[in-house]
C-alpha cells in the first residue's frame, strides 16, 4: 500500500492540528510536516518533497492563491485548497482551482469532532496525490455564428478537475447553444459563484438550475449544490427539476440521477458527457443514455486530472467517444447541429 506524504499549510494553529488528525487518521495518509504561513511553506516543500499539500487561502505574508500560483509555475504538485464556506470563500477557491488546484475542501463550523468535521478530506487528499498535474488548457472561442441547434440537448457530469474541464468545453459554445444541464461534485456556497463564473467566460447565458425551469437553446443549466438532485423531465417540453432524495454514490445531487433521468425524458435526443472526477458516479447513468440512443462522450486518461469516473464509464461500455478535453465541445456542437 503506497502511503501519499501531505503537508498541511494554514496560519491557524487549530486548524492545523485538525486537518492533521483528520489525515492521521487514514492508514494512506502521512503528514509529514505543517506551516503557517507560504514562507515556511516554501521551506517545507524543498525539505520534505510531499507529494500533496493542503493549503489555505487566507494567510500572512503572501495569500494562498499569490502562494499558488507561485508553486504552479515554478514547481507544479498537487494542491487541495482548504477554504470558509462562505461567497469570498467560494469565489477565491474557484479561482484557485482554475490556477491548478485539484480539488477543495470547506472549513468546518466550530467544535465538530475531528473525524467528521472535515468529511471527505482524507479521500480528496488522496485522490489529489494521485492527480495529474498539467498546466492548463488553453481555451480558445471558436465562430459560430451560423451555429443552428437541432433538437438534442446536453447532459454533462464532473467532479475533480471539473472546473477548468468546463471552462474548456463551455467557453467554445455559440450563443445559441443547445441546452445543456450539467451536475459537477461542489459544495452548495460554489455552485452560485460558479455558474456566475460561467456565465462570464461562455457566450450562452449559464445559471443555477431551479425547479421547472424549461430547457432552452442558448442556455446553460448547473445543478445546484447541496440537498437536491437535478434531473431532467417532460417530453414535448422538457424541464428541470429538483428532487430532495438521499445521496447516489455518495454525491447530492448525483451525476447518475441527472443522466438517468435525461435517459427517460430525452432518450436519443441527447449527447452525454461524463468528465474527470474520482469515483464512479454517473457511469451507470451514461450507460442508461447510451442504451437509449444517446450519443457518449468520455474525456481520456491524458487530459483528466482523475481519470476514474470516465475510466469506470468506459469499462462498462457507457462512452461511444473517448476524446481529450480540448476537442469534446467541438464534438458535442456536431452531434447537435441541426442537419438540413
Amino acid at each position: 500500500m503506497s502511503v501519499a506524504r501531505v503537508l498541511v499549510v494554514d496560519d491557524s494553529p487549530t486548524m492545523r492540528n485538525l486537518i492533521t488528525a483528520t489525515l492521521r487518521a487514514d492508514t494512506e495518509l502521512e503528514v509529514v510536516g505543517v506551516a503557517s504561513d507560504p514562507i515556511e511553506a516554501r521551506a517545507a516543500i524543498k525539505a520534505l518533497n510531499p507529494d500533496v499539500i493542503t493549503l489555505d487561502v487566507e494567510m500572512p505574508n503572501m495569500n494562498g492563491l499569490e502562494f499558488l500560483e507561485k508553486l504552479m509555475r515554478l514547481r507544479p504538485m498537487p494542491v487541495v485548497m482548504v477554504s470558509t464556506l462562505t461567497h469570498a470563500g467560494a469565489e477565491a477557491s474557484l479561482a484557485a482551482l482554475e490556477l491548478g488546484a485539484v480539488d477543495c475542501v470547506g472549513k468546518p463550523s466550530a467544535g465538530l469532532p475531528a473525524g467528521i468535521a472535515f468529511g471527505d478530506l482524507a479521500e480528496k487528499v488522496k485522490s489529489a496525490a494521485r492527480a495529474r498535474i498539467r498546466s492548463g488548457v488553453t481555451r480558445n472561442r471558436a465562430s459560430h455564428d451560423d451555429y443552428r441547434p437541432g433538437k438534442r440537448m446536453v447532459a454533462i457530469g464532473s467532479s475533480t478537475g471539473g472546473v477548468e474541464a468546463l471552462l474548456t468545453v463551455l467557453s467554445g459554445f455559440p450563443r445559441q447553444c443547445p441546452p445543456v444541464v450539467i451536475t459537477q461534485h461542489m459544495p452548495a456556497t460554489f455552485t452560485t459563484s460558479f455558474a456566475a463564473r460561467l456565465d462570464k467566460e461562455c457566450d450562452a447565458v449559464v445559471c443555477e438550475a431551479s425547479d421547472g425551469a424549461v430547457l432552452q437553446p442558448g442556455r446553460i443549466y448547473l445543478a445546484p449544490g447541496g440537498d437536491a438532485h437535478l434531473e431532467v423531465v417532460g417530453s414535448a417540453g422538457l424541464r428541470c427539476r429538483l428532487r430532495a432524495d438521499e445521496k447516489v454514490e455518495g454525491h447530492r445531487p448525483s451525476v447518475d440521477v441527472l443522466f438517468q433521468s435525461v435517459a427517460r425524458a430525452a432518450g436519443a435526443n441527447a449527447v452525454g458527457v461524463i468528465l474527470t472526477g474520482m469515483g464512479r458516479d454517473g457511469a451507470h447513468g451514461l450507460k442508461a443514455m447510451r442504451d437509449a440512443g444517446a450519443h457518449t462522450i468520455g474525456q481520456d486518461s491524458s487530459t483528466s486530472v482523475v481519470f476514474g469516473m470516465p475510466r469506470v464509464a468506459a469499462e462498462i461500455g457507457a462512452v461511444q467517444s473517448q476524446l481529450p478535453i480540448g476537442a469534446i465541445g467541438a464534438a458535442i456542437l456536431e452531434h447537435c447541429a441541426l442537419r438540413i
